[in-house]
């Protein structure tokens, strides 16, 4: 794939690297750095950009408000053989996954199920980076994650729920488990931003302006307007649904409970994110991995070219041998973010 001439090409391990001095100069633990390090740079080598290296403004704007403690340790609580309780204490859900992770895994390799359920945490990144390592062990894991008020639910006059994402990771046999992660809305708030940077017009259906009008201007929906759900009622559902797993169950807020009115500058979600993982080696049919080969196989005679999670592994194959691509400017001011250099230079492009 030919690069944008502004693009440069750096070693994931660097990128991250820089990221994790970045986030601890900025106040959070060497821990919780390491952690939210790899995962933006994941997102940015993947092409995920609206959650990559995009996001590190609104991260450390939102470290400075006070708003949230990146130097919380999560609590875990072993509710039940099924059930385990985190109280992330202000604190990125990141590190309390990673807290409660082996203890998860172990219930649902024990029980065939178990859920995880995390509250008074900030998740501001991705989904998919929190369900695939669970597929690659063979487990079938789902994730769901309320945010902002920043969608009208169907038929509604003002913004209720969040983008509420879903993300769904399942193993396949020798190949790259399928992976989705989707917002319930028409589309993720991050795209919204950088259509807005960008200056580009969205397609119809995606919002409303302040005073409930059908918008394409990314501008006008992020300045009191709002997003809608996808697919209309269905969406609109689906969105409930996530407040109901994520917040409800989890003790955490729900999208509309929170306000960053005395913390100017913070922008991260204080909510909650459940997670469902399934060890499918237990189902009566034994033989889950070779079964979604056979629905993959069925896919692709049908006409789909694609499988979910495609696109994100031809960008990670690529990055694996060029470099993780990183709008120069965007590299400029991480740089100056840290006061240094990385260790080696990185490539203007693709390498030959």
């Amino acid at each position: 794939m030919q690069d944008n001439p502004n693009t440069v090409r750096i070693p994931l391990a660097e990128l991250s690297a820089l990221l994790a001095r970045i986030f601890e100069r900025h106040g959070t633990s060497a821990q919780v750095a390491s952690i939210l390090a790899d995962n933006v740079a994941c997102a940015q080598r993947d092409g995920s950009h609206s959650h990559g290296v995009f996001r590190i403004p609104g991260y450390l704007s939102t470290l400075a408000s006070g708003w949230v403690d990146g130097k919380a340790v999560p609590v875990v609580s072993d509710s039940a053989p099924g059930y385990i309780n985190v109280d992330a204490r202000n604190g990125f859900a990141q590190p309390a996954l990673a807290a409660a992770r082996e203890a998860l895994v172990a219930k649902a390799r024990n029980n065939g199920i178990a859920l995880l359920a995390i509250h008074d945490s900030h998740h501001f990144a991705a989904l998919w980076p929190d369900v695939e390592p669970f597929a690659r062990e063979g487990l079938v894991a789902l994730t769901f994650v309320n945010s902002m008020a920043c969608v009208v639910p169907h038929g509604g006059r003002q913004a209720l729920f969040g983008t509420n994402p879903i993300a769904f990771a399942a193993p396949r046999d020798n190949a790259d488990p399928l992976v989705f992660d989707l917002a319930t809305s028409a589309i993720a708030h991050g795209d919204v931003q950088i259509a807005a940077r960008e200056g580009r017009r969205l397609p119809p259906g995606f919002g409303v302006d302040r005073s409930g009008a059908p918008t394409q201007d990314p501008a006008a929906i992020l300045d009191g307007g709002a997003l809608l759900p996808f697919g209309g009622h269905k969406g609109s559902a689906l969105s409930m649904m996530v407040e109901l797993l994520a917040a409800a169950l989890t003790g955490g807020n729900f999208s509309f409970d929170f306000t960053w009115a005395d913390h100017p500058g913070a922008q991260t979600p204080r909510t909650g994110q459940l997670f469902i993982v399934i060890d499918p080696s237990r189902a009566a049919a034994g033989n889950f991995a070779q079964r979604a080969e056979r629905l993959v196989r069925a896919m692709h005679d049908a006409g789909q070219p694609r499988m979910p999670g495609d696109r994100r592994y031809q960008e990670r194959r690529e990055a694996e041998s060029l470099g993780v691509a990183v709008d120069h400017e965007q590299l400029a001011r991480l740089r100056e973010l840290t006061g240094s250099h990385l260790g080696s230079d990185p490539v203007r492009g693709p390498t030959p």
